[in-house]
C-alpha cells in the first residue's frame, strides 16, 4: 500500500489487556495491518512509538485518518487511562469522530469468529488484580469473580480465558490467545460499523471500564466501581 494524503483509514487502539494493540483499517472496517506489543506496565512509553511503527508499516498518511476506535475494557487502571487519553487526544487534535468499543465484547466476537460456537455461549474471563477475575457475557454487565470462585456455567458454555495462564485451564487459555490475535480486527469491525452509521461517542462521556482502581483513587462519573458478587 502506498502512502497518500487522501487514502482514508481508521485507527484502532486497545490497552485493556497484556498486549498493546494498534491497528489500521479501511473505512469499511476491514483490517489493513495490526501490530501488538507486550504492555509490561509501559503503556505510556510504548503506545505512541507503536503508532509510528504502524504508520511506517502501512505507509498510511495521518492526513487520511477518518476516525479513531478505542477499546474501553474491562481492564486495569493504568493501561486504560493511557489508551483512552491517547485516543481522545488524537481524535480531538484532528477533529475526528471517536467510537469506544468494549474490549470484552470484541474479544468474545473474535473468539466466535470461526463459527464453532455462538458468541452468546462464550464466558470470557479476564484478570482483576492478582487473585480475582472478571466474567463477561454478551448482553450482561461484567461481574467481578472473587479469588477461588468459579463462574456459573450452563450446558454448552465455552470458557475463553485471557491473560490467565495460571488461573484457567489450558484449553480456555488457548482460546483466549486466539481471541487476542483477533482483537484488532473485531475492534475495527464493530467500531467501523458505528462510525459509518454516524454513531460516534461524545469524548467527554467516553469512560473506561476498570476492573480495579488503585488505593485512594476514586472513579470519575460514569466509570464503573466494581463490587464483589456473592461468594
Amino acid at each position: 500500500m502506498t502512502g497518500s494524503a487522501d487514502r482514508p483509514w481508521l485507527l484502532a487502539l486497545d490497552t485493556a489487556t497484556s498486549r498493546i494493540v494498534a491497528a489500521a483499517g479501511g473505512p469499511d472496517g476491514a483490517l489493513v495491518e495490526a501490530l501488538d506489543w507486550p504492555a509490561g506496565h509501559r503503556h505510556g512509553e510504548r503506545l505512541l512509538p507503536g503508532l509510528e511503527e504502524l504508520l511506517a508499516a502501512t505507509h498510511l498518511d495521518r492526513a487520511g485518518l477518518r476516525g479513531v476506535i478505542v477499546g474501553t475494557g474491562p481492564g486495569a487502571f493504568t493501561g486504560l487511562r493511557v489508551g483512552l487519553a491517547t485516543a481522545k487526544t488524537l481524535a480531538h487534535a484532528a477533529g475526528l469522530p471517536i467510537a469506544g468499543v468494549g474490549t470484552g465484547g470484541a474479544l468474545i466476537g473474535a473468539a466466535a469468529e470461526d463459527g464453532r460456537c455462538d458468541p452468546r455461549d462464550i464466558v470470557l474471563l479476564l484478570p482483576a488484580g492478582p487473585h480475582d477475575r472478571v466474567v463477561v457475557r454478551l448482553g450482561r454487565p461484567a461481574r467481578l469473580l472473587p479469588g477461588g470462585a468459579e463462574p456459573e456455567l450452563r450446558p454448552g458454555d465455552v470458557v475463553v480465558a485471557v491473560d490467565l495462564a495460571d488461573r484457567a485451564d489450558a484449553a480456555a487459555c488457548a482460546r483466549g490467545e486466539a481471541a487476542l490475535d483477533g482483537l484488532a480486527g473485531e475492534l475495527l469491525r464493530q467500531g467501523g460499523a458505528r462510525l459509518r452509521n454516524g454513531d460516534a461517542d461524545d469524548p467527554a462521556g467516553l469512560v473506561p471500564e476498570y476492573v480495579t482502581l488503585p488505593r485512594g483513587v476514586e472513579a470519575e462519573r460514569g466509570e464503573i466501581e466494581w463490587s464483589r458478587g456473592p461468594r
